[in-house]
């Protein structure tokens, strides 16, 4: 390397000048939602966070500031998440005989989309709500397999697994 030079790789660290993730939070951003996309609209129209179309109407004034804007869209998203993540277990559940296990929120930065948790519950990052509906569908399932099998159960009358109509009449 000639004297006066910077290492290329070097230059790239130092020139990389990432924008401040504060930035990216402002009305009109874009907010990645089921495989697409919301546009996320600042007002006090509302009391509370609506969804209209392709439209987020947060209910806050022009002037906030850009960590208002993501507590109150990632706290829409999360709930969205709960109540989306926990119809698909229950779909999914119904599909595979099962009882539909317990929806647990994870806020992890890494690891798996969905995992087994003991034998109950199925935990599932928030930001699984970004995917598009199949690929939740898919990952819900794949957890909802990676459950260990349910125990049938003992009937208190006939004993493990006998049915409710062989009891003998007395």
């Amino acid at each position: 390397m000639t004297p006066g030079r910077r290492n290329p790789q070097i230059a790239l660290r130092l020139d990389g000048n990432e924008p401040d993730p504060a930035s990216r939070w402002h009305d009109g951003t874009a907010l990645a939602y089921l495989g697409g996309s919301l546009r996320v609209v600042l007002g006090t129209r509302h009391n509370e966070a609506l969804r209209e179309g392709d439209t987020l109407d947060l209910p806050l004034p022009p002037e906030a500031t850009p960590r208002q804007i993501q507590d109150r869209a990632e706290a829409w998203l999360r709930e969205q998440a709960k109540q989306i993540l926990q119809q698909v277990i229950m779909e999914k559940s119904a599909l595979a005989g099962r009882r539909a296990p317990r929806l647990a929120l994870s806020f992890a930065a890494r690891g798996h989309w969905v995992e087994a948790q003991g034998g109950d519950t199925l935990r599932c990052n928030w930001r699984l709500i970004e995917q598009a509906l199949p690929v939740i569908e898919q990952a819900i399932a794949r957890g909802i397999a990676t459950l260990p099998a349910e125990d049938p159960g003992f009937d208190l009358f006939g004993g493990p697994g006998a049915s409710p109509t062989a009891h003998p009449a007395t």
